[in-house]
């Protein structure tokens, strides 16, 4: 088992480059840093450092060994950040991430008999690109990842992906575009400015390939990452964009928002990504549940 104490003095060493600059920022003896070091060492059963004139020099076990040591540290600081904010009572904490393609509205109503569960549930929300957010799942610094799309087969990270449904895909535009459209719907598609999920998406070689058999070419002006930054550049008019039907009733109460039509056989899924095959925490049931009364249940394959 590795001495903490000693590894952390390593990582001073590493960082200032030399024992006596260590010494100053631990307050300590060279003899105690020395020996310290020597004693990890011997654990280790590795050289750690090399002399270079009057400093040291981390040896490739020591590079090696210096990156574990920031990773564990980094892990000390955030557990001590996350208990200093840790909610009071008996509020369990709840740390997931949705996928920033993922729509926030969909992500809401996934999460929202979560918060309603009692004892109450202190939810932590993040967001980002589904690969940085299953790297914070397999570091265990959260519990679930939303996502379009089940854990890749070809990342390296222990996972279980628990299909929550899935729904289809509908057009919208807003009033000023939808005037200019020439056409029955999916005829009036044709060559007209078109906003869409970017390249990597789940649902965008399904859309291109239903193009494709409809025999339609729209121009796409906007590629997009974050669904709601799409959302918001087809609400101002400056193209048509496509959501999940799920948020058909939503977007229509919007003044001037009109769903112009649907691309049967195209479906966007939903998955709830965990590092645990069978769910067990009460966060993680409320929002399968949840899903199951609103989302489809399976996707044609």
């Amino acid at each position: 088992m590795i001495n903490f104490k000693h590894l952390y003095y390593f990582r001073e060493v590493a960082t200032l480059g030399s024992i006596v600059r260590a010494c100053e920022s631990l307050n300590l003896t060279p003899q105690t840093i020395s020996g310290q070091l020597q004693l990890l060492e011997d654990s280790l059963g590795v050289k750690l450092f090399r002399k270079q004139g009057r400093n040291l020099e981390l040896t490739d076990a020591g590079h090696t060994a210096r990156r574990y040591a920031d990773e564990i540290f980094q892990l000390g600081i955030a557990l001590e950040q996350a208990l200093q904010t840790h909610p009071s009572g008996q509020a369990r904490l709840f740390r997931v991430g949705i996928v920033d393609v993922v729509p926030k509205t969909i992500a809401y109503k996934l999460l929202e008999p979560a918060m309603q569960l009692s004892p109450q549930i202190h939810i932590v929300c993040n967001e980002g690109p589904l690969d940085d957010l299953l790297g914070e799942l397999a570091m265990h610094r959260m519990e679930l990842v939303i996502a379009d799309k089940p854990l890749p087969n070809t990342m390296s990270i222990k996972g279980f992906s628990h299909r929550l449904g899935f729904s289809g895909i509908s057009f919208f535009a807003h009033t000023t575009l939808k005037t200019r459209l020439q056409g029955e719907f999916p005829q009036c598609l044709h060559n007209a400015p078109l906003l869409i999920p970017s390249e990597g998406t789940s649902v965008r070689n399904e859309l291109m390939n239903w193009f494709h058999q409809q025999k339609v070419q729209p121009t796409i002006i906007g590629e997009f990452d974050d669904s709601a930054l799409m959302r918001a550049f087809g609400f101002g008019g400056a193209g048509i964009f496509v959501a999940p039907s799920v948020q058909e009733d939503t977007f229509t109460q919007e003044p001037d928002i009109h769903c112009i039509g649907r691309a049967d056989g195209v479906m966007e899924q939903f998955f709830a990504i965990s590092v645990e095959r069978r769910i067990s925490h009460p966060a993680v049931l409320a929002i399968t549940k949840s899903a199951q009364d609103w989302l489809q249940p399976k996707a044609k394959v």
